[in-house]
């Protein structure tokens, strides 16, 4: 084995929303919390539920059904929330993202990742690296940072960073 694959993480996240299984590799992952109250932000996009505190710290939050077009649902106790990191030109932002239930860490090598059938997939391919078959189910594998393409960002870093410039100048 040389050095370089030896250096290269293979461990993601899985997760599900409805009956679908995705995973976010484990570098882009900060933390998982338990559902907590949202502070809606006003004329924000659907997605985007709102803001919470971490750590006194803005989190944005945005609800992973929407964002990937499926219905909304009730939350159960296994709804949680998964902190991201996301690059956005070569800028570190977090996000929260609402999925309905963690499932594991798991291992998945390079390749065991296969693409996307280019055919019925409800699915934006950029958001997606590839599929991995796991024990008996598949994984889609996703591309955070794709996942929140730049107008997401903006839009989300726009809705609660204003309250926070006016906080910075007042002090």
């Amino acid at each position: 084995m040389d050095k370089d694959n030896k250096n290269q993480i293979k461990s993601y996240l899985t997760f599900k929303l409805g009956t679908e299984e995705f995973a976010a590799h484990v570098s882009k992952v900060l933390n998982i919390l338990e559902m907590t109250p949202i502070t809606k932000v006003p004329k924000a996009p659907e997605y985007l539920k709102g803001v919470i505190n971490l750590r006194g710290a803005v989190l944005p939050v945005i609800d992973a059904r929407i964002k990937f077009g499926m219905p909304e649902a009730e939350y159960t106790n296994n709804t949680c929330i998964i902190v991201l990191d996301i690059d956005v030109d070569g800028e570190s932002v977090h996000v929260g993202a609402i999925v309905d239930s963690v499932q594991a860490v798991v291992e998945i090598d390079n390749s065991q990742i296969m693409p996307l059938p280019t055919i019925g997939s409800r699915y934006k391919s950029e958001f997606i690296i590839g599929m991995a078959k796991i024990d008996d189910r598949f994984v889609i594998i996703l591309n955070m940072d794709a996942v929140f393409s730049t107008d997401d960002i903006t839009q989300i870093v726009d809705a609660d960073s204003l309250e926070d410039a006016e906080t910075e100048n007042n002090e």
